[in-house]
């Protein structure tokens, strides 16, 4: 397999694995003007050559969107192979990458979220442990915080504010970024049919990387809370919300 290296010189003309369409495509645009706003950030992006879902994701912790104290290291953003991509070792090829790139850069280790079982868009506990993974810590909702270190340092965290994953608002209150490309149809969708159906729904955009990093949910790219507490990641549509709400 090659692989591709997507930077600001190349991007337009560039898949972006999750969102595969073209670049006028709502989804495709998010994604691609949110990657162009953290290359500065240290942000790496490789992807198969071919089309499909075969791509790692990583950035700088200090950079990350997401509430962490993992000084020092890197921390994968998504790490995605799917379809007739699976089953050829890409994962590990994408991993070893990162790795790498991470130990040459002078990181500490590596950083991911996962979950005791395997949820949507976040990285397989058993990929994880087979590649050496250890967990360091663990929000109330089960999601859960992943490292390999390199060395002796201090294993990365979360933050106060992500730990209980409560909020004091009552309703379904969303918090999402951009950096899921499906936020940029489906939020909409949702709002929409939630004036339409009277039901009590308020989206929250977090737009910036300190709004994020001191967000409450470990999970910055989709997390839905109704009446305070946690329910879920896996990006909503029409169909599944008004099941949710049922």
């Amino acid at each position: 397999m090659d692989y591709v290296y997507v930077t600001k010189e190349n991007i337009e003309q560039e898949h972006i694995c999750c969102a595969i369409s073209s670049n006028s495509d709502v989804q495709v645009r998010s994604k691609k003007d949110w990657l162009c706003d953290r290359f500065d950030d240290g942000l790496v992006f490789i992807k198969s050559s071919v089309r499909g879902k075969c791509f790692i994701e990583y950035i700088p912790a200090k950079n990350a969107w997401i509430p962490i104290d993992a000084k020092n290291y890197m921390y994968i953003d998504c790490l995605w192979v799917s379809g007739s991509l699976k089953g050829h070792g890409y994962s590990s090829q994408l991993l070893n990458t990162c790795i790498e790139d991470s130990k040459k850069k002078g990181m500490d280790g590596i950083c991911i979220l996962s979950s005791k079982k395997k949820m949507p868009y976040l990285a397989d506990p058993k990929f994880l442990t087979y590649k050496g993974f250890k967990i360091s810590d663990e929000a109330r909702n089960g999601i859960q915080l992943w490292y390999l270190a390199f060395n002796d340092s201090d294993a990365p965290k979360f933050k106060s504010c992500a730990k209980e994953c409560h909020i004091e608002e009552f309703g379904f209150v969303l918090y999402y970024t951009s950096q899921c490309p499906f936020n940029a149809k489906y939020v909409p969708i949702i709002e929409n049919v939630s004036k339409e159906q009277n039901i009590e729904f308020k989206a929250i955009h977090i737009d910036t990387k300190e709004k994020a990093q001191n967000a409450p949910t470990p999970i910055t790219t989709y997390a839905l809370f109704y009446n305070g507490e946690y329910v879920t990641n896996d990006v909503m549509n029409e169909k599944k919300f008004l099941k949710l709400v049922e």
